[in-house]
């Protein structure tokens, strides 16, 4: 499969507000290259150098902040590169000042085998929680006792567990996960929550994304786990707007729902939570940045749940919900 690399051109001041957009439309992974770092390394006196190529130092010169995005070259990811074009529109529109800059979006076509490779020398083995330990496949693992094993590579999708959001996730699954319980993985990604719940002791988890690409990337990671067919079901389709697929999933069969979306996907989503959801389940929703809390809160106390547990990591926060029966939190 190929991606496509686009590149939206802001300024220092324009990163934020041009990630959280992105966000907003469920692109969570970008590479960001800042002009105002290039030019703090350049004024910095204490470091020296014998010799510097004249071609890099005229890029750090003239470096324009740079956010990098990869999306797969299918109609999902046309789709959500027409989304990010749109909202930069509307936010150059606004920006009548010129504080973010020229905002534009450039593309250029990657092969899988190149983003595979310009990731590994970045994505090494690490612990996850006090019982997962997540590698890529082509690394070995010494030392991790007793955890468990969770293989992933970054070339298949953006969840590879390095995210704060998704490490918020996994740890919240393994304080939440029982054995023998039933796990939905709503917006399952690269699998990788899906895979982690069955290795926590989930009898069974149901997978499913909007993304068709990602529907089958789940099933191989699951499969590259030695997961078996029984275990798990995938399903391509959007919840929120398609009753036959909310049937077909199964109505109140879940002991844990975990959704590591973002924040205006789980307000979509939260009149449906509690129908897939047992008695006495538990909901688990990630991807939320910090200013969004509110928002995503009062959403689900609306649908009569109530928070058990917060958790956050630079900025980013997760929470734990169950169906409280006398109403939701104030």
């Amino acid at each position: 499969m190929d991606w496509t690399k686009a590149s939206i051109y802001t300024t220092t001041a324009g990163v934020e507000p041009v990630c959280g957009l992105l966000m907003e439309i469920g692109i969570t992974g970008f590479e960001i290259e800042d002009a105002q770092d290039f030019q703090d390394f350049l004024r910095d006196t204490t470091i020296h150098w014998d010799y510097v190529e004249e071609d890099l130092m005229n890029k750090m010169e003239h470096c324009e902040t740079c956010v990098k995005i990869y999306l797969p070259n299918n109609a999902q990811g046309h789709q959500m590169l027409l989304d990010a074009r749109d909202a930069l529109g509307r936010l150059k529109a606004s920006d009548t000042e010129n504080t973010f800059g020229r905002l534009a979006l450039e593309c250029e076509g990657i092969r899988e085998e190149d983003w595979a490779n310009n990731w590994k020398q970045y994505f090494k083995p690490f612990p996850i929680g006090e019982r997962l330990y997540i590698k890529p496949t082509w690394e070995k693992v010494e030392g991790a006792g007793t955890r468990k094993i969770l293989e992933i590579d970054p070339s298949s999708s953006f969840g590879t567990g390095q995210h704060n959001t998704t490490r918020l996730c996994l740890e919240a699954l393994e304080k939440t996960v029982q054995p023998l319980d039933k796990v939905l993985d709503l917006g399952c990604g690269s699998g990788i929550l899906s895979i982690a719940a069955l290795l926590l002791g989930a009898k069974e988890i149901t997978g499913v994304d909007i993304d068709e690409n990602s529907v089958k990337i789940a099933e191989e990671n699951l499969r590259q786990n030695h997961m078996e067919s029984r275990q798990f079901s995938l399903y391509c389709g959007d919840i929120a707007t398609d009753s036959d697929l909310r049937e077909k999933i199964g109505l109140h069969t879940y002991d844990v729902v975990a959704a590591n979306i973002v924040a205006d996907v789980i307000i979509g989503m939260s009149p449906y939570f509690s129908d897939f959801l047992k008695q006495d389940g538990t909901l688990l929703v990630s991807g939320i940045i910090a200013n969004r809390r509110e928002d995503v809160l009062q959403a689900l106390y609306r649908q009569g749940f109530t928070m058990t547990a917060e958790h956050e990591k630079e900025d980013w926060m997760a929470f734990t919900f169950r169906l409280s029966h006398e109403g939701g939190n104030p």
